[in-house]
């Protein structure tokens, strides 16, 4: 018998995570890139979360979509660790969407746009378990055409295409990040339309980062600021008088550039000029050192994209 989890959907709790090096440990010297962070969203939430390029935002979304190792302990999703219960994602309770549909392909390049000569129809069909109403719903809001061939379609309807997939089955925690970059005005209204009512009828919980806020005043119940790595404000949207007022992006604008000005004033003014002598160098005793070997599956040097570590 499936037991009903009623707890928070998202929590995380001090979390501090640093990206590895070579060895697979942090690089000494080199700050974590989110520090003691904690949150908590209940069901039904629709969180929108904010911050400068480099954040963090991007890196907080994929530890709680399970792309990243932690500690169990401390990010629990549905009540349970996203990275080590891989069923959050099998089942579709847990849903993440970001980046861009692309690919390494060997000896091909980087980047390579997921795209073919075959039907968006095709590619839509290809999830299975699938409500057939809720499919033909996404279809109708995103306004796909289902004949567009997908090696011939804009950024715009490959996005919509993207977005489509990941939204087919029923979630219960979704993360987005940047979704909505290359979609028109009239594709991104309809599109958050559609969220909220995800989270008003069925109980679900969103974590939505973006730079994009026109018409987004009234759709987040709660917002949180990341700068530096550090969560900085997590507030319901009753709390912030700026999204009544139907001044997001002011708010916003006041946020990074009060940002900008304190990392001005404790690093310095950032030099425009680049030193041979330092390519690499992390501290006095440890540095990386760029070979000029080849990468396997590519005709790219390892110049610029394979580092040996130097003690």
């Amino acid at each position: 018998e499936e037991i009903i989890y009623t707890g928070p959907s998202i929590q995380v709790n001090d979390l501090t995570f640093s990206y590895p090096g070579l060895d697979g440990r942090p690089i000494p010297g080199v700050p974590p890139m989110i520090s003691g962070l904690c949150i908590e969203l209940p069901p039904g939430s629709r969180c929108l979360l904010l911050g400068a390029n480099g954040a963090g935002k991007t890196t907080l979304l994929k530890i709680l979509g399970g792309k990243s190792m932690v500690a169990e302990e401390s990010v629990c999703v549905l009540g349970r660790p996203p990275f080590h219960d891989t069923k959050l994602t099998i089942t579709g309770d847990l849903a993440y969407i970001g980046g861009t549909w692309q690919r390494d392909v060997a000896f091909a390049g980087y980047a390579v746009p997921l795209s073919g000569d075959f039907p968006a129809q095709q590619m839509i069909d290809a999830v299975p378990g699938v409500d057939p109403a809720r499919k033909a719903r996404l279809i109708k809001v995103l306004d796909i055409d289902t004949t567009w061939r997908m090696h011939q379609v804009s950024d715009g309807q490959r996005r919509r295409v993207q977005i489509c997939v990941g939204l087919l089955k029923l979630f219960k925690v979704l993360l987005l990040d940047e979704i909505t970059v290359d979609l028109d005005v009239l594709g991104r209204a309809d599109l958050m339309q559609f969220l909220k009512e995800e989270c008003e009828t069925r109980g679900a919980c969103i974590v939505y980062a973006t730079h994009i806020f026109d018409g987004l005043e009234f759709w987040p119940t709660h917002m949180a600021y990341v700068a530096r790595g550090r969560l900085q404000m997590l507030k319901e949207a009753h709390e912030v008088p700026e999204l009544q007022q139907g001044q997001l992006l002011g708010l916003v604008y006041r946020l990074l550039n009060e940002e900008r000005l304190h990392t001005l004033k404790i690093q310095g003014p950032r030099s425009t000029e680049w030193d041979p002598s330092r390519e690499g160098a992390v501290d006095a005793g440890f540095s990386y050192a760029f070979n000029n070997g080849w990468v396997p599956g590519t005709i790219n040097s390892s110049l610029s994209t394979n580092a040996v570590m130097r003690m």
